[in-house]
Order: structure tokens, then C-alpha cells, then sequence
């Protein structure tokens, strides 16, 4: 499946770009009709927590877009400079205000077709008490049978929380690697 082509103008001398295959290479790329510059489109990581407490799991409720007012996993956009771990901490405590002790990397998730990585780590919640950012409008503690299927916001937190369910029921963790297509 073919990603839309997103650079339609240079970010070096601002010229329109034409996507073609470059010589030595494999795949189109947008390359600028001015001066020439290549420019690569490699897909977005995702970075994120399932934060635990006893039986429960903590979802937030989204307070922008995409997906406004439906539920998720505390996640976002991974930042330059920043490891998975760090930014699954950071979205953790901007999204949610929580505390965690950040454990193994739990979903590694592929969305081709948006070109994203979606990763989320397991993570100990060190108390209950949440104090949510502006981009989310509460943050709250689920048991399984209270988790709202139907207004979970990406599939990849559903599969990441459906994961979660089953191995606990099995009494062992492991790491899921898949794609959404």
C-alpha cells in the first residue's frame, strides 16, 4: 500500500518537487525541480505507555484531533533527541500526569498505511492520582469489563489492550509485533 505523497514543495529553495526514482536508488522520492535536493519520507514513531494499577488500566480521554473525546493510551509523536523510553515517559506525564515505572516494550505496531510505528511500553503505576495536560479532558482507571470498546480511539491501542487482557489471563507477558493494514 502506497503512502500519500506529503512534500509537494522544497524545504531547502521552496520549488515545486516531482516524485520519481533517483539514480542509485530503489523508490520515488520527491525530489526538488529547482535545485535538486532529495528529500526522504520515513515513517513517524508513536511512543507510549499501558499504565497499570492493581486490575485496572488508565485510559485518556482526548481533548484534540483526531479522535476527539474518544479514549486512549497516553501517546504521541516521539521528539529528535529523545529515546522510545524517554518519550513514552514524557507522553505519559503530559497526557495523563501520571507516575510510572516504565517497564519492557510490550506492542511494536506498524501502520503502513499512515506511516507510523506505534510503540508501547508496559508501565507500573506508582500511584493513582492523575493530573491531565490540555490534550486530554480526564484520565481514568478501567477494569476490563469497563473499558469502552466502542469509543477507543486507535485501533492500535485496542489491539494493545486486548494483548494486555489475554496475557494477564495467561499469567505471562510477551511482546507483540504486527501490522495494521
Amino acid at each position: 500500500m502506497l503512502v500519500a505523497r506529503r512534500i509537494q514543495h522544497c524545504r531547502v529553495c521552496g520549488s515545486p518537487t516531482t516524485y520519481r526514482v533517483p539514480e542509485d536508488d530503489n523508490r520515488d522520492r520527491a525530489i526538488c525541480n529547482g535545485c535538486g535536493e532529495i528529500h526522504y519520507e520515513n515513517p513517524i514513531n508513536v511512543v507510549g505507555t499501558l499504565p497499570v494499577w492493581e486490575d485496572r488500566v488508565l485510559l485518556c480521554r482526548r481533548a484534540i484531533e483526531p479522535r476527539y473525546g474518544l479514549w486512549t493510551l497516553p501517546a504521541g509523536f516521539l521528539e529528535l533527541g529523545e529515546s522510545t523510553e524517554d518519550g513514552a515517559r514524557r507522553e505519559t506525564d503530559e497526557e495523563a500526569g501520571a507516575h510510572i515505572e516504565l517497564q519492557e516494550l510490550y506492542t511494536l505496531l506498524n501502520v503502513v498505511a499512515v506511516g507510523q510505528v506505534h510503540f508501547f511500553y508496559r508501565a507500573r503505576l506508582l500511584d493513582p492520582h492523575f493530573d491531565p495536560g490540555p490534550e486530554t479532558l480526564e484520565a481514568q482507571l478501567f477494569a476490563e469489563h469497563e473499558v469502552p470498546w466502542d469509543q477507543i480511539a486507535f485501533r492500535t491501542v485496542r489491539d494493545t489492550l486486548r494483548h494486555f487482557f489475554a496475557d494477564r489471563a495467561a499469567g505471562r507477558f510477551v511482546l507483540h509485533v504486527g501490522d495494521i493494514r
